[in-house]
């Protein structure tokens, strides 16, 4: 699962190639994690939408999804986020959201981009 969420994560990321190695380890703690909390049947459908998104590949480019070169990962991606079956692009962009979470989450981007999470639900200059 991990070459998997590298492989989408860096498709789906533009800065991705920006990223050291302790900062895909802090981004992919954070993917997990989110995943794990989530309920058993959820998890269920993430790890089958991540098989179908692996294998999928295959009929068009004789590869798996982590076998292709970023640009053709990304085209992939393109298509299954504008598919025409709704459960498909909804899909994505549960998983898209996930792996957003795991780059924006990391305490490097979130200071970058002047992020500042206050447990409570406010800005830190509301108070």
């Amino acid at each position: 699962m991990r070459r998997m969420y590298r492989a989408l994560a860096s498709a789906i990321i533009f800065e991705s190639d920006r990223i050291d190695a302790d900062g895909w380890r802090e981004a992919e703690s954070i993917f997990f994690q989110a995943l794990g909390e989530r309920p058993k049947r959820v998890r269920r459908q993430v790890r089958l939408f991540l098989l179908l998104l692996y294998v999928t590949p295959v009929f068009v480019y004789a590869r798996p999804f982590t076998r292709l070169p970023l640009e053709k990962r990304r085209r992939f991606l393109e298509r299954v986020q504008d598919s025409p079956v709704k459960l498909v692009r909804l899909g994505f962009w549960g998983l898209r959201t996930f792996v957003y979470m795991g780059h924006y989450g990391r305490k490097e981007v979130a200071a970058q981009i002047g992020y500042r999470v206050d447990l409570r639900g406010k800005a830190p200059d509301d108070e």
